[in-house]
């Protein structure tokens, strides 16, 4: 199946995975974006040694580790700011750390440069309107009025996927969970060389993204999915800050920018029937997006994107490809939201609460499983 024609949909961190991984096992790849350009977020991003092991194998890893910060630890404190964990993490490549700290904007150019190095065609304020599937092959149409001809699709435009709404109408949509992330970038003090998370009711963590910068992100309730206005913004996030232990206040102060400030309704969706229609297959958020809690909403894009291409490149046909990919992917991704949604909900009151150490500790020993 290897002289298969693929369009990707979407151009975000499991778009480009999969672009790459389908292109070194010879596909033919088209990756439409709709965008003027990749909008990362201005943030980072956490990245564990589960990804890692995937990078390696997408030949990306040493650009990637360089690109970010490396570390082994999780330190977890209690919200008066005492250490109550120091969580390490599996190292799963020899001679690398077990986790890495990125900002989104260097993540997306690694795999940007790589997809590009490897011949996938990378277009830009490209947007599908309507996807025919004949059964053989699926006549895409785009908002240009052009239309082509591919093999098989696959469908990476995220948790509001329109590709998901227009293929299953009947799916769940996505649920806003009562939580929301707000994000901002900070110079980092030598002593933050590992992610530190702080427990409460306003659920903190500050991220080493490199040598001079990291990033704060808070959890907070709110009572509706809507977004804030921009103006006032970094008054708003400074102002959730108010209990924070010290160190967390110290920084406080620096959120002066409305524009710097990356914010986020927390919302999950999981799709328990099939993954895919005719030649139309999912991956990533567009299939299973969870909440941040555990950090792997882009570790089971990118998890997703290997085993597509494996399969795909191994089976006899489409069908049989799609099928045994997410038999593997499964149980995975539904442990990665479940439990995520769990800590979320034990934050709010919604549920029992979740031991964030114990639960990390869970998940690095999940996600040092082969995949």
């Amino acid at each position: 199946m290897t002289s298969a024609k693929i369009l990707i949909i979407g151009g975000g961190i499991g778009g480009l995975t999969a672009a790459i991984a389908l292109r070194q096992r010879g596909f033919a790849v088209d990756l439409a974006e709709k965008n003027p350009k990749f909008a990362a977020y201005g943030v980072g991003i956490i990245q564990q040694a589960n990804v890692l092991r995937a990078m390696e194998s997408l030949g990306v890893l040493g650009a990637y580790v360089q690109a970010g910060f490396g570390f082994d630890y999780v330190y977890v404190y209690a919200g008066s700011g005492d250490l109550i964990a120091k969580v390490p993490a599996p190292r799963l490549v020899e001679g690398y750390p077990a986790n890495l700290g990125i900002s989104r904007r260097s993540l997306h150019q690694v795999l940007t440069n790589k997809a590009s190095e490897l011949g996938a065609q990378l277009e830009f304020a490209t947007q599908t309107t309507r996807l025919e599937d004949s059964g053989s092959e699926v006549t895409v149409h785009f908002a240009n009025g052009s239309t082509r001809h591919y093999d098989l699709v696959v469908a990476a435009d995220g948790i509001h996927s329109s590709t998901r709404s227009d293929l299953f109408p009947e799916a769940r949509r996505p649920e806003f969970t009562g939580q929301a992330v707000w994000r901002y970038n900070f110079p980092r003090p030598q002593d933050v060389d590992g992610l530190c998370a702080y427990s409460g009711a306003v659920t903190v963590g500050v991220v080493p993204l490199s040598q001079s910068e990291m990033y704060m992100y808070i959890t907070t309730p709110e009572s509706s999915g809507e977004r804030p206005p921009r103006e006032g913004l970094a008054r708003v996030m400074r102002d959730k800050l108010a209990e924070a232990c010290p160190f967390i206040s110290s920084l406080a102060s620096q959120i002066t920018e409305d524009a710097a400030v990356v914010y986020r309704p927390l919302e999950w969706v999981f799709l328990t029937g099939p993954w895919h229609r005719g030649r139309v297959v999912f991956l990533g958020d567009a299939v299973h997006s969870t909440t941040p809690h555990l950090g792997q909403g882009a570790g089971m894009a990118v998890e997703d994107a290997l085993v597509l291409a494996e399969e795909l490149a191994g089976s006899s046909s489409v069908e049989k490809a799609f099928v045994a990919y997410r038999a593997r992917r499964y149980d995975r991704c539904e442990y990665i939201v479940e439990k995520s949604k769990a800590i979320c909900y034990g934050q709010l009151g919604k549920g029992p609460f979740v031991d964030p150490a114990l639960a990390t500790r869970e998940m690095f020993d999940m996600i040092a499983r082969p995949i």
